[in-house]
């Protein structure tokens, strides 16, 4: 705890903060659409978001202290992209018995350390790219919400550049101070949304069949591992930590194990947020960003004790907001990411590719963009870096022997 409180900046607390609210604001969207396609009730719905809140709070916390590293923990955002689809089809016991057979096949590669294996190998240059193209439409998301309110948007925009002159390690904070205010005063804010009340966990019996696990478990593997797990650790990579996956992963399905009875779907390393609290603006000392995972972890246990309040806060605050804090919070991150993406010659094209195929957004057989553009990013540095066979060697071949 003394650690702690040395450690604490105003920086890498904002920074975490942000990451957080930022991934209610679109996740939890899909969350809510999911359980309404499966026509789910307000009190399994408050257990679902209570579930993934907690289980994202004690691990973050747990992580960022265990490993000094800013250790940002959400649920998956593919997963309930997924769902929304999925669940109709099944029972919610029988979604449950394939949240925990998901858990357990992660937990698997997790302690196995296979995935670790995958990452090391891995160039940076094509890391870089995936991750430039993740953050992508987060930047674009900025300019794409000038259109509809430009006096906020703009505001937020200038008070970043002054920010960034000024004081850099509170321009974010001084946006998000910003953009409430004038979301205030312009009555943009919808108070009477504003609601008070607490979330209520409620047990839900697990039921196992093989066909929610080949059309739920398994795609849940599939998005958690390609859609968040190896874009979060290239984050943290990318930011030069070399905390070992394993642990991260095998926590993560864990608490996913324990939390699926009341509804959570899957916790997973977060990738889009955790690079607001692993870059500089959250601190220039390396050491001193977990302070980011810290707060990120209680941000995301107070709101998630205070579930119909978390909904009706974010339904207040204009979307627009939401876009333009995302988007200038990542401006560092998408700036590092297209550096390192271009930094090693021999691996820009394969770097490039990468980000193209990732930013498109573009989905096939049921995989992520980002999955996709790793492959394609991999397949282009193999076949671009295979050794050609030496001119006069060649010719030495070729030549008949005397």
């Amino acid at each position: 705890m003394k650690a702690l409180v040395k450690d604490f900046s105003l920086s890498a607390a904002v920074a975490g903060l942000i990451a957080t609210i930022i991934s209610y604001a679109g996740p939890l969207v899909i969350v809510f659409q999911a359980a309404e396609s499966a026509g789910m009730s307000h009190a399994v719905l408050s257990s679902w978001v209570w579930a993934i809140s907690i289980g994202s709070a004690v691990l973050g916390i747990g992580l960022s202290l265990r490993y000094r590293v800013p250790v940002i923990i959400a649920w998956s955002a593919p997963g309930s992209a997924l769902l929304v689809s999925l669940l109709p089809e099944v029972s919610l016991n029988e979604a449950v018995g394939a949240y925990i057979v998901a858990s357990v096949i992660i937990f698997i590669v997790g302690v196995t350390g296979a995935f670790d294996r995958i990452i090391s190998k891995l160039p940076a240059a094509i890391a870089a790219g995936m991750l430039a193209g993740i953050l992508f439409r987060f930047g674009t998301g900025l300019f794409v919400s000038l259109e509809s309110r430009p006096v906020l948007v703009l505001a937020m925009f200038v008070t970043y550049l002054m920010g960034k002159r000024l004081m850099p390690r509170y321009a974010v904070m001084a946006v998000l101070v910003v953009g409430c205010l004038i979301a205030l005063v312009s009555g943009d804010l919808r108070q009477d949304a504003l609601v008070i009340g607490l979330a209520v966990p409620v047990w839900i019996t697990p039921e196992f069949s093989l066909s929610a696990v080949l059309n739920i478990a398994l795609p849940l593997v599939m998005v958690a591992l390609t859609g968040q797990f190896v874009p979060g650790i290239a984050v943290m990579r990318a930011s030069g930590y070399a905390t070992p996956a394993s642990p991260i992963i095998s926590s993560s399905a864990v608490g996913s194990l324990l939390l699926a009875p009341f509804g959570c779907h899957g916790l997973t390393l977060a990738a889009i947020t955790a690079a607001i609290c692993t870059g500089p603006e959250a601190h220039p000392d390396p050491k001193r960003r977990y302070v980011a995972g810290v707060v990120g972890g209680l941000t995301y246990l107070v709101l998630g004790l205070f579930g119909a309040t978390l909904v009706s806060l974010f339904t207040a605050f204009p979307a627009e907001l939401i876009a333009a804090l995302a988007g200038l919070a990542l401006f560092a991150a998408i700036a590092g990411a297209l550096t390192g993406a271009m930094a090693v010659p021999s691996d820009r094209e394969a770097a490039l590719i990468t980000f193209l195929v990732t930013a498109s957004g573009m989905s096939f057989l049921g995989l992520s963009a980002a999955f996709w553009g790793l492959i394609f990013g991999v397949a282009a540095h193999l076949l671009l870096s295979l050794r050609r066979p030496a001119p006069d060697q060649h010719v030495a071949e070729q030549e008949p022997a005397r």
